[in-house]
Formats: structure tokens, sequence, C-alpha cells
């Protein structure tokens, strides 16, 4: 099931966007980095299929992405639900977080998290999952 052909554009982009994170990012990275959240590992600008994620924690194959108020625009929005919809039939788990919330509610946002991560994938899907460091900046 993981969909696993990255273009080797997302890869370069990825090494990119690690070196260039948002305040938001930096602030939430700087919670999910070891240990983690309820001790998961977690990667950040992660490439997977044709799309580039903030944080993923591969054991759970939870997705984290911290998003700024572009993302409330009808435009973004949807690309972000088309976005949502195709990493979800990969059998990955999005949790969206607000940068303002990031800022002002670093509490709230981690247990929103930890909650996500608390739930475990099927044996078959953890089975599979990579656990390659690329990526984990």
């Amino acid at each position: 099931m993981p969909h696993r052909i990255v273009p080797p554009a997302n890869r370069r982009f990825g090494k990119i966007m690690r070196q260039a994170m948002t305040p938001a990012e930096a602030r939430l990275w700087s919670h999910l980095r070891k240990p983690g959240i309820a001790g998961l590992r977690f990667r950040r600008q992660v490439p997977i299929g044709p799309y580039l994620v903030d944080f993923l924690c591969p054991q759970r194959r939870l997705i984290v992405e911290a998003d700024g108020g572009q993302h409330a625009d009808d435009k973004d929005a949807a690309a972000d639900r088309r976005r949502d919809s195709w990493l979800m039939t990969q059998g990955y788990t999005i949790v969206r977080v607000w940068n303002h919330d990031v800022r002002d509610n670093i509490d709230g946002v981690c247990a929103a998290i930890a909650t996500a991560a608390s739930k475990e994938p099927p044996p078959e899907i953890a089975d599979a999952i990579s656990t390659s460091p690329q990526g984990g900046g």
C-alpha cells in the first residue's frame, strides 16, 4: 500500500525546506524532535509520492501539517483536501494545525498530535513502513 515512488525534485525540495522552516514549523519541530510526542520519532519535510509533508511519524503513518492563513483561502483549501485525500488513500492520517495555535497554544497542539498518534496503524501497514532516516533532518 505505501507509495514509494518520489520524484527526485521532491527529495531536493525537501532538503531545502528542512533548512528554511517557518517560525511555526521550527517551534513545532522543537516539540516533535527526539524524544518526540509520546516517545515517537518524527521526521520533517518528508516527500511522499508527489507531495512534501511538514512532519511524519512513520510508526503511526501520521502526518502533521502546520498551516498559515493562506490555507483558509478557498483555492488552497481545495488543494489541501485533494492532497489529504490522496495521502489518506495511501494509509496516512493527517493532523492540520494552524500556525497561530503553534505559537499561542503549543500544549493543545501537542495534545491533539498525541491523541492522533495513540491510534496505531493496522499490523499489515505497520510492517510495511520504512524507517529510513532520510528526511529526518
